[in-house]
């Protein structure tokens, strides 16, 4: 079958040569072609000049399931004397199954988009139940079993130790090994660690709330007994931590492996949009994780048991094991057909011809290393893949650019609802649900369309460092806002005495002569907002005697409140539960602005993370991103929260009295909080836009005149698909 003069211009490459099928495979399941083209290519297609080989086959999926050239047994890995390697499929079974059990009907899942939806579905299930579920019933276990906070802090950080323990291990051995069996038997081990975290609910007794009088108006007793002896039930923490541990261990392979696999069965052109569909899924899974876990803390508990007290009591528990038991038997279903997919993909074998490498090039060469097929397959090439990373400033500066960035989003995401609760005098749900407004459409869009962004730009290594340079200048600049904060809210003792005069030397003055004779504890942190627009501690320390059955706006109301002073009639003023509404009139700035940086931070996160990609060999791409996330975890995820919350505590106004210990802040200086946010901020992004800069000045591309399917870039199909090269020239025998 002659085909006459074949132009295709797919990928930048200008082909123009006529091909000649001569002996054509009688039946699909032959397993090889046999081809010669007619202008100066020998019998396996071997082109003479640019390397390139155009193939005309029926299907992009018959053109993977077959060899690209038959070749003697011995002939398999010889390199061709253009450089490309042509690597053979024989033997190797590339339908969607269970080892002999192969459907064909699941063969339609057998595609790359079909591996991105259950990888979504697991970063889905892994974000809503780790930075989502978790972070919503940490209050809830630490009164269930009780708990201190940093009981529960060390079952929070399982999870990062859990990561950095096994990621060394799973990206070099995965990474060089059947990366679908990693990726299921991970979801799995994540589903286990759900079951076993909610495993305590079961094997505990009923829960029973030790009922204490409500706080209390003035002249009750307002006493409460402290209780220091530790209870046998905070021994179930290390069960916790277990359970978080293996969520750490399972959600290893499918932050590296699973990014690695998807690049290596797509177009390049492709791939930052998948990678960006797969971490939105990621991020919108804690979004769903904070909803679905809220409405089940409505439910006591002891499901069908009838209680006196509601969700706002202090005693009330809601039931937090439901999400965990959900999320574990879904991950479980997941991790199934994420098991049964082959290697690779039918269809990625005929991007092999058309890659090329943009790893950067070491002066040494040792780069080069990388390039042997039997590299990365021992424990003795570990020290040497190792260096070779270490020998990567690109890939150094990334990862400490990348750890700058995460310190901010481990930071943010965790006090960024405190933030807004105290600038703008919310509730803790409603700060909680106004800061979910921000992340999932700045976050969520961000990440998506930082991978659009490189897909549309047809960027290469050098551009896409150049964009998230751009991105993190630009929420350098929006981070000046944290220069504005709102005023706090007065409150008596706290920012002004009761009379309305500013505190002496600003020591905190709860007791005045109106409530002097109330006998008020400490240890109650109930507040209240007269109806002289003033807070209060509490009830008592406002000096109300007495409380309305009835509800105002769904709060409860105090009256004859001696502190508070009426503004036109003389006498008690009343006072409402909760705090008083600010009305900061740079509430929408102070919005806007934490938009544009959220959605700036996470916009140059797929591009990072495509940088990182392209700038190590092929055949350590997985390792690379194993170790980056390593870097990423210890130096940003982990001290984030820590450095970012020793930052805010300093600008604590008011302190927990727990018997007599200093516990959580009720109230921050609000221009504090905002000062040291700045200065925080300021200083990861400066250090993040510095990292940005070497890794741009340092990186190496390789030679301009390196051919698709050089040396890097043909062993086992490794390098990238060089999508955008300028047109090769036609030369005069073609």
């Amino acid at each position: 079958m002659a085909m006459p003069q074949n132009s295709t211009r797919e990928n930048g490459f200008c082909f123009v040569q006529t091909l000649d099928f001569s002996h054509p495979s009688p039946h699909p399941s032959n397993a090889s072609r046999t081809f010669s083209a007619a202008s100066g290519q020998d019998a396996c297609g071997t082109p003479r000049s640019n390397g390139i080989t155009s193939l005309g086959v029926p299907s992009p999926s018959d053109s993977c399931a077959e060899p690209l050239c038959s070749t003697t047994p011995g002939e398999e890995d010889t390199q061709l004397e253009e450089g490309i390697k042509y690597v053979s499929a024989e033997g190797e079974e590339l339908a969607c199954g269970w080892g002999g059990f192969t459907p064909s009907c699941f063969q339609l899942c057998n595609t790359s988009k079909g591996v991105l939806f259950f990888l979504c579905m697991a970063s889905f299930l892994q974000g809503m139940t780790v930075n989502g579920f978790i972070n919503t019933v940490i209050t809830s276990i630490e009164r269930r079993f009780d708990l201190r906070s940093y009981q529960s802090g060390l079952i929070a950080s399982s999870y990062d130790i859990a990561a950095c323990v096994c990621l060394t291990f799973v990206s070099y051995f995965g990474g060089n090994g059947h990366k679908p069996r990693w990726l299921g038997w991970g979801v799995l081990v994540m589903g286990l660690g759900s079951l076993l975290f909610a495993l305590p609910h079961f094997t505990t007794g009923q829960y029973e709330a030790r009922l204490a009088a409500e706080v209390g108006v003035c002249g009750g007793n307002q006493s409460l007994p402290c209780s220091q002896a530790a209870s046998s039930l905070s021994s179930y923490r290390f069960v916790f931590m277990l359970g978080q541990f293996l969520h750490g261990m399972g959600a290893t392979p499918l932050y590296t492996l699973g990014v690695t696999y998807l690049d290596e069965n797509v177009k390049t052109s492709y791939s930052p949009v998948y990678i960006a569909v797969f971490y939105t899924a990621a991020i919108l899974g804690p979004a769903a994780g904070y909803l679905v876990g809220g409405m089940f803390l409505n439910i006591y508990t002891e499901i069908g048991r009838e209680m006196g007290i509601s969700p706002e009591n202090t005693l009330w528990v809601g039931a937090w094991w439901i999400g965990f038991l959900g999320a574990g038997a879904a991950s479980l279903l997941i991790s199934i057909p994420i098991l049964g997919y082959p290697q690779r993909l039918p269809g990625s074998q005929r991007y092999v011809v058309m890659r090329v490498s943009e790893a950067h090039q070491i002066k040494d060469g040792s780069h080069k290393k990388a390039s042997d097929p039997d590299f990365g397959k021992t424990v003795k090439d570990l020290p040497r893949s190792v260096l070779l990373l270490l020998k990567n400033p690109t890939f150094i500066f990334l990862c400490l650019a990348g750890a700058t960035e995460a310190t901010l989003i481990a930071g943010m995401s965790t006090f960024g609802p405190k933030f807004l609760e105290s600038q703008f005098s919310l509730s803790a749900s409603e700060a909680a649900t106004f800061f979910g407004y921000l992340v999932v459409p700045a976050g969520g869009g961000g990440t998506f369309l930082g991978g659009f962004l490189v897909n549309k730009l047809k960027l290469r290594c050098s551009g896409i460092i150049k964009l998230c340079l751009l991105c993190t200048v630009s929420s350098l600049l929006a981070i000046f806002i944290f220069f504005i904060h709102c005023p706090n809210m007065p409150m008596a003792g706290v920012t002004q005495m009761y009379n309305g005069s500013a505190l002496p030397g600003g020591h905190l003055s709860l007791m005045a002569a109106c409530n002097a004779e109330c006998g008020c504890s400490h240890e109650t942190y109930s507040p209240v907002c007269g109806s002289d627009g003033i807070m209060y501690y509490s009830p008592c320390h406002a000096g109300c005697r007495r409380v309305s059955e009835k509800l105002r706006n769904g709060k409860k109301v105090y009256h004859e409140c001696s502190c508070v002073y009426k503004t036109l009639l003389p006498g008690p003023g009343d006072a409402e539960a909760g705090k008083c509404t600010s009305s900061c009139a740079k509430k929408s700035l102070l919005l806007s602005f934490m938009f544009v940086v959220i959605l700036f931070t996470f916009l140059s996160s797929i591009p990072a993370l495509t940088a990182t990609l392209r700038c190590v060999s092929d055949r350590q791409r997985s390792f690379a991103l194993g170790i980056q996330w390593i870097v990423v975890r210890t130096l940003g995820g982990i001290p984030g929260p820590i450095a970012f919350g020793s930052m805010i505590d300093k600008s604590c106004l008011l302190w927990q009295d727990q018997c007599g210990e200093q516990g959580s802040c009720y109230v921050y200086q609000n221009s504090a909080m905002s000062r040291y946010t700045l200065i925080a901020g300021l200083v990861y992004k400066v250090l993040g836009t510095t990292f940005f800069i070497v890794a741009c000045l340092l990186y190496k591309p390789p030679p301009a005149e390196s051919a698709p399917g050089s040396s890097d870039a043909s062993q086992n199909g490794n390098g990238d698909l060089q999508e955008h090269k300028p047109s090769l020239p036609a030369e005069e025998d073609l």
